[in-house]
């Protein structure tokens, strides 16, 4: 299989690449410089989500696409929209137009579902985020979910692991959104991401899917603060929905899928951070 992976030098499709490779696809990455940072035997192409033009070289005898490339975190809302809607939106329209029955699998977030949920989120929940991030993600689902094309959407809790920095951000993170230190968060190692994007690409079976990508517990983050060395201030008072953060993994299981980390403990104990 030909795979095109944007969003190929982030944190994800670093560490998914040789992934590919090993399992025999040919990779081809979109970039807007050539860069030395993609592992020998990945063909770049020189492209730009935001041009529709320069996408047509990009997808030309595919048969699989994985779509990371986001904008996360930006002062602009606006430039989240255009990266992540309407970016999304150019790359769906040249694989339609150049490689129709391509497998389209696209990395969204847990951010999505609301904190309100009396139990854990599960795929068929209603999503209304206001936040541009995963506002944009979920606009991007839905297009890319109704395009008519061979689609899957993988939504990914905290993704972790194998030398992520991320991780050791968040305890700020936690503190700057004034979260309860019991306020739990389901995280995902990048092995069992890699190992659900791999599934995904081949299984028929995904396709018009959104799936949970989630390990076997979520964590609190005065847990995670312990971990990671930046332990956030205890507190006794009662959290105002302790299911919040928390997502059903049934779906992603029901692949055969089970994580090969199993929870953050188990990760911190093996060395995988």
């Amino acid at each position: 299989m030909t795979v095109l992976v944007t969003g190929a030098t982030g944190n994800i499709g670093s560490r998914l690449i040789p992934h590919l490779l090993a399992a025999g696809h040919h990779v081809r990455a979109i970039v807007r410089t050539a860069t030395a940072g993609l592992p020998a035997g990945v063909e770049q192409v020189k492209a730009d989500l935001l041009d529709p033009k320069s996408l047509a070289e990009a997808v030309v005898g595919i048969s699989g696409v994985v779509h990371l490339a986001a904008v996360l975190r930006d002062p602009d809302p606006s430039l989240i929209h255009r990266v992540n809607v309407e970016g999304t939106r150019n790359l769906i329209d040249a694989v339609r137009s150049e490689s129709p029955s391509t497998k389209v699998v696209m990395a969204s977030t847990s951010l999505v579902y609301p904190d309100d949920l009396a139990w854990p989120a599960t795929e068929s929940d209603p999503v209304g985020p206001v936040a541009a991030y995963p506002a944009s993600k979920v606009t991007a689902e839905q297009e890319l979910l109704r395009s008519g094309l061979a689609a899957t959407v993988l939504r990914l809790g905290f993704v972790y692991g194998d030398g992520d920095a991320h991780l050791a951000h968040a305890p700020r993170l936690f503190e700057a959104w004034g979260w309860h230190p019991a306020r739990a968060l389901h995280l995902v190692h990048h092995r069992d991401v890699d190992a659900a994007f791999l599934h995904a690409l081949g299984d028929p079976g995904t396709i018009g899917k959104i799936i949970n990508v989630v390990d076997d517990a979520p964590m609190s983050a005065y847990e995670i603060g312990r971990i990671v060395g930046a332990p956030l201030a205890a507190s006794s008072e009662p959290l105002p929905n302790p299911w919040a953060g928390r997502l059903d993994g049934t779906a992603l299981r029901r692949l055969g899928l089970a994580p090969s980390v199993p929870t953050l403990f188990h990760a911190a104990l093996t060395g995988a951070l």
